[in-house]
């Protein structure tokens, strides 16, 4: 690409956590594979400023993944020039939260407007190799909201967005982390998908008419329990699918799995396991419910760590 005569001086990019709440279809018998339901949080953050210089240095929580981003991207670009990444904030790794593909986006669209290229963010996932199972990462980079994408067909680079939607302001996501777990990932993940067998057909259905006539049309009327209840039974039939992969129950942290099946009783409806985890949600109708929540799980399991959220509806901010 032509590179331009001169530089923006400082970008500061911000972008924000998402939740997978589940595939839609892990058969693939129709041609395409995946689809996946997904919300931006308003936290946790990655926060990244960026300037120019003549090589590529980063500071920061997760440099190396940075620089590895950068390069990646360079290379695709044809950079002249480099940059210093300050890393001011990160969502945590392989917490389920979506970090790897907020980081390389950021750091991606950083570069672009640093240098003055005209790319778009689903450009970006492919130049640095985001985006091979889910959408979401994407979606809600580019929209916020909950978003839903189209999977995997046999020349897909970066799933479609089918559906993206604003969720309500008022409704409020618990998050349960374990800091003493990690999600499967890596070439972990990648034996997990080669060894588990066939998804059923017939359970891949299911869960498409839950979320075509159940989970949106609820979203769209703020109906926490019919969302919640599709949402939870979608959970349901992911999570037996992936439990022999995750140490054989629903949840890859058994602290978590506890503090869920505690909210449960406490009549939650809309509970899961976000991504391959470990961390946990559940979607309460509002803040001081949460809040309520939160303090009692703190009270019983003192080695987790609880957050409470709102969705986040809109896309990555950059300034500068």
């Amino acid at each position: 690409m032509k590179q331009p005569t001169t530089l923006t001086r400082l970008s500061t990019i911000q972008t924000n956590a998402r939740l997978h709440m589940g595939f839609i279809d892990l058969h693939g018998g129709l041609g395409r594979r995946f689809g996946s339901i997904g919300l931006s949080l308003d936290k946790p953050l990655t926060v990244i400023a960026t300037r120019p210089q003549a090589n590529f240095s980063a500071e920061g929580l997760q440099s190396e993944r940075v620089l590895e981003y950068a390069h990646q991207f360079s290379a695709r670009a044809g950079l002249k020039g480099g940059a210093h990444f300050d890393i001011q904030q990160t969502i945590p790794e392989h917490s389920g939260l979506g970090s790897g593909t907020q980081l390389a986006l950021a750091v991606g669209t950083a570069l672009a407007k640093l240098y003055q290229l005209s790319i778009s963010t689903r450009e970006i996932a492919g130049w640095v190799g985001r985006g091979m199972r889910s959408g979401v990462g994407v979606g809600v980079f580019e929209h916020g909201g909950l978003v839903v994408d189209g999977g995997h067909g046999a020349n897909t680079v970066v799933p479609p967005v089918l559906s993206r939607m604003d969720f309500p302001e008022h409704w409020r996501v618990l998050l349960v982390l374990d800091n003493n777990a990690k999600g499967v990932h890596g070439e972990a993940e990648l034996q997990a998908f080669a060894e588990l067998p066939e998804f059923p057909a017939i359970h891949a259905a299911h869960i498409a008419r839950l979320l075509l006539m159940q989970a949106l049309p609820a979203l769209a009327e703020k109906n926490l329990r019919e969302f919640g209840s599709a949402i939870s039974e979608i959970q349901q039939l992911v999570g037996d699918y992936f439990a022999p992969a995750q140490g054989g129950g629903h949840y890859t942290s058994t602290l978590v799995g506890g503090a869920m099946q505690w909210l449960e009783t406490q009549g939650i409806t809309c509970l899961g396991q976000s991504s391959w985890g470990p961390t946990g949600f559940a979607v309460v109708e509002s803040e001081q419910q949460a809040e309520s929540l939160s303090v009692s799980l703190q009270q019983q399991q003192p080695e987790l760590k609880t957050l409470v959220c709102r969705a986040n509806n809109h896309g990555a901010v950059l300034l500068g």
